[in-house]
């Protein structure tokens, strides 16, 4: 038996459903091609934003029972780095561009910056360990989140998906307050937490931030109820992310 995969998302043919998640695989041009000849549908790159951000110090990784918790920091060069970065993904790669901000303002920059080598614009109000004013704190207040989708959509004429925090009482009224903004499509989820490992041994936090985003196998049945609630909810199409490891995992969401 034989599956025809080809799919579409906001116009955008994929040859398959298939979707790197925005991180730090997505950070150089020369990755996003690899990924996409290994059978991606289509890529999304490494969040970010109008400036240079050296992010967090190390040790910004540490694995947990379930998964691994991160604290980047969102580093990235800045959008004038990126967008040369940008230009050395091929052609034929359907290509989504993550971007975060610290105001509405600084989003729609960075995505208008860039819009000319993506198919789709990625908002990133959603990251946990963000610094302050960025990430979750906008993707938890669904006025700020209305906001920054507004100055997007006006600033840019490619789709815009809005990346969602799991990290809320009441994701369905987040998302609706994107879908009312404009925004194309929605991502569902971002890591979770923030969480903390301990190293018993010096009793203090193993990561430099401290805290950070919780990704892996454990963060699927929560992502999976967060895409089930919000479909139920919204007019625009989804992709689901969190947790997957093998296409049975994919077929759930």
């Amino acid at each position: 038996m034989f599956f025809m995969l080809e799919t579409s998302i906001c116009n955008i043919e994929l040859r398959n459903p298939t979707i790197l998640a925005a991180g730090v695989m997505g950070s150089m041009a020369s990755s996003l091609n690899r990924i996409y000849r290994a059978g991606a549908g289509a890529v999304v790159t490494k969040s970010f934003s109008l400036r240079p951000n050296p992010g967090y110090r190390n040790p910004t990784t540490v694995e947990v029972t379930g998964g691994v918790i991160n604290a980047i920091g969102l580093s990235n060069p800045g959008v004038e780095a990126f967008r040369e970065e940008l230009k050395l993904v091929d052609e034929e790669v359907p290509l989504i561009a993550s971007v975060y901000g610290a105001s509405p303002e600084e989003f729609a920059s960075a995505a208008a910056s860039v819009e000319e080598y993506a198919d789709m614009i990625e908002l990133n109000v959603s990251c946990p360990h963000a610094m302050a004013g960025c990430g979750a704190s906008i993707g938890q207040d669904p006025e700020l989140t209305f906001r920054v989708v507004s100055a997007v959509k006006d600033a840019v004429d490619v789709p815009v998906s809005t990346k969602l925090t799991p990290n809320v009482t009441d994701i369905v009224e987040i998302a609706g307050s994107a879908e009312e903004a404009g925004s194309d499509a929605l991502t569902l989820i971002n890591s979770l937490g923030p969480g903390m490992k301990i190293d018993i041994k010096t009793a203090r936090p193993i990561l430099s931030n401290a805290f950070g985003g919780m990704s892996g196998p454990a963060i699927k049945p929560v992502a999976v109820r967060c895409v089930y609630d919000v479909y139920r909810s919204v007019d625009i199409p989804i992709m689901g992310v969190g947790g997957v490891r093998d296409f049975q995992d994919a077929v759930e969401f």
